[in-house]
């Protein structure tokens, strides 16, 4: 499993051109699900948060509250729960 911390003005644009191909660095990865996301008031906010998920701590951070809470969430949705 693959994950892709990214920030976006357009999040169902970016979604479409991940799965489109047209990213490079993505595309060997496709198709791609969203599984969370995040909005902040300012781009400084969103692209200080992406850097701090890219690093060791922030990565930490994702995969134990971020993702799985996502997935469990998804999951239930799936079930109807």
């Amino acid at each position: 499993m693959i994950f892709y911390y990214g920030s976006t003005k357009d999040l169902k644009k970016r979604i479409q051109e991940h799965n489109g191909g047209i990213s490079k660095s993505t595309k060997p990865h496709m198709p791609w699900e969203l599984v969370w996301y995040c909005g902040f008031p300012t781009r400084r906010q969103a692209e200080d948060f992406e850097l701090y998920l890219k690093s060791g701590s922030g990565k930490a951070f994702a995969y134990k509250r971020l993702v799985v809470l996502a997935k469990d969430e998804f999951r239930n949705l799936k079930n109807g729960i």
